[in-house]
């Protein structure tokens, strides 16, 4: 089996090389695609200089999932991995991931987070909805058959948050399996800030999105955003009696929550007509042939190229 490993990086050049260093040692066969930009830490520079690089292509966009069908547009292994520029795999990390596509359409694994009080590590994460079962899976460590990404057409271009957990649904109502390997695994190192700054209104524009999209506007769909949301609310407000945020600030996230939701419903609505198909992709890897700005491929020792 060939194994392609695509990694997007953005403003990462530290960390990207410890990515690249691992990927030597624990899978020194397999085709890496390095998806950059629009970085502006050197990270082109560094990248070129390396020989373990094969293929680098600079793109303009920042959404993660333009990055990531950059990679995958351009990878010819017959599985094609993607890992996060934080990460470094784990010994076991090739073998596993080539042992699990032998079965199945796609493959994850624990993602092992260096934190200051130790290390944790990720479980898989299942739900059913609508008959299917989703296996979620964390887009920094997955793997995947070349028939599963063309089941797909890659990731949603839409989302600037959420498009693994998207492409989860998408795999699922398509019957790939998505199976969960202890070998496949990845060390994360979180550093020592622990703040989530979540964007409360992509989360639920992207939540009301992918499900609208995939699986229709059902009243159970819009109860599960409400019972999402209800959720959030309810630990936010305990934030507001303990003075860690202010009411007038939890009011501003309600709002947000509630437009983008519905911004979401109706833009998974349009998205359901566009793509008809199994695959519910309008935004994916062939939607678009305009991503990378230029490209540097040392398979055909070939000069950079505009695209």
């Amino acid at each position: 089996m060939e194994l392609s490993v695509v990694v997007p990086t953005l403003n990462g050049r530290e960390r990207l090389a410890t990515c690249l260093d691992a990927l030597a040692t624990h899978a020194p066969d397999a085709e890496v695609v390095v998806v950059n930009g629009p970085s502006a830490d050197g990270t082109t520079g560094m990248v070129r200089e390396r020989d373990d690089v094969d293929v680098l292509v600079e793109v303009s966009d920042r959404k993660l999932d333009v990055a990531r069908n950059a990679g995958l547009s351009v990878a010819t292994g017959d599985a094609v991995a993607l890992v996060g520029d934080d990460t470094e795999i784990e010994a076991s990390w090739a073998d596993g991931v080539r042992e699990a596509l032998a079965t199945a359409d796609a493959v994850t694994g624990p993602v092992h987070r260096s934190v200051r009080a130790g290390v944790t590590t990720e479980s898989p994460e299942r739900r059913t909805i609508d008959g299917h079962e989703v296996t979620y899976f964390d887009g920094s460590n997955v793997a995947f058959t070349r028939e599963a990404i063309d089941a797909t057409d890659g990731f949603d271009e839409y989302l600037a948050t959420g498009g693994a957990r998207d492409c989860a649904h998408r795999l699922a109502t398509n019957d790939c399996e998505v199976a969960w390997s202890s070998d496949v695994c990845v060390i994360r190192d979180d550093g020592d800030d622990g703040d989530d700054d979540r964007d409360w209104g992509w989360k639920y524009r992207a939540l009301a999105y992918r499900l609208v999209k995939t699986y229709g506007p059902r009243p159970g769909i819009f109860r599960r955003v409400v019972r999402d949301a209800a959720a959030d609310a309810t630990g936010s407000a305990a934030d507001v009696i303990r003075g860690d945020q202010t009411l007038s600030e939890w009011l501003g996230n309600g709002k947000r929550v509630v437009a983008n939701a519905a911004a979401g419903s109706k833009d998974g609505v349009i998205a359901r007509f566009r793509d008809r198909s199994a695959t519910r992709n309008p935004n994916g890897v062939s939607a678009r042939a305009d991503r990378a700005v230029e490209r540097y491929d040392w398979r055909t020792e070939s000069t950079p190229a505009e695209q």
